[in-house]
């Protein structure tokens, strides 16, 4: 069974984040995935102003785990997760993985899935990228997580916003290997 774990913090783009946590979570009802969500205290409020919803509360859902939780399994490079989403992933929180910095549950468990060369997904919604950025990303690719910017692709012709969402964070599970999210057909197909 697959070990995920997807990190929320405080950037634009929750609805990312509600898609690839709704269908992680149908997927572990069936037994396919375990996975775990970790918000930053900046994506609650991102998270209620985008979505409309509360954050949910780890009374209620067995998969969130408090930020502040170092004793969590995915502390440790010996029992990390098979890949980690980091999405939307804010300007901050790339900068201070890129600089070492592991003063959350989201940063300690991001540096051990790149100590450990296990898939760290990184999806910025920022735009424009200053050049910090673009030095902080290529930092973290040189370190061996994978960058992939939410920048749906068009040739698919979706339908709509939550077409265009789903086929991206199909994507997405798709980049961090999990296997059992339906394929869509690809460019060329």
């Amino acid at each position: 069974m697959k070990r995920v774990v997807v990190a929320v913090t405080g950037a634009s783009g929750q609805i990312y984040a509600k898609s690839i946590i709704d269908k992680l979570a149908k997927l572990s009802e069936s037994g396919e995935v375990d996975f775990e969500v970790i918000f930053s205290i900046p994506a609650k409020g991102v998270w209620k102003e985008e979505t409309g919803l509360d954050v949910p509360k780890s009374d209620e859902c067995s998969y969130i785990v408090n930020n502040y939780d170092f004793g969590n399994r995915n502390a440790s490079g010996s029992n990390c997760s098979d890949s980690m989403i980091i999405i939307p992933c804010s300007m901050g929180t790339i900068g201070r993985l890129a600089a070492g910095t592991s003063d959350t549950l989201i940063l300690r468990a991001a540096d051990v899935m790149l100590k450990e060369r296990k898939k760290l997904i990184i999806v910025p919604r920022e735009s424009p990228f200053s050049l910090i950025h673009l030095r902080n990303m290529t930092t973290l690719t040189e370190a061996g997580a994978i960058i992939a910017p939410a920048s749906p692709g068009f040739y698919q012709k979706p339908a709509g916003l939550e077409q265009m969402v789903d086929i991206f964070t199909d994507k997405i599970l798709d980049i961090a290997g999990v296997d059992s999210i339906k394929k869509r057909d690809r460019w060329g197909d």
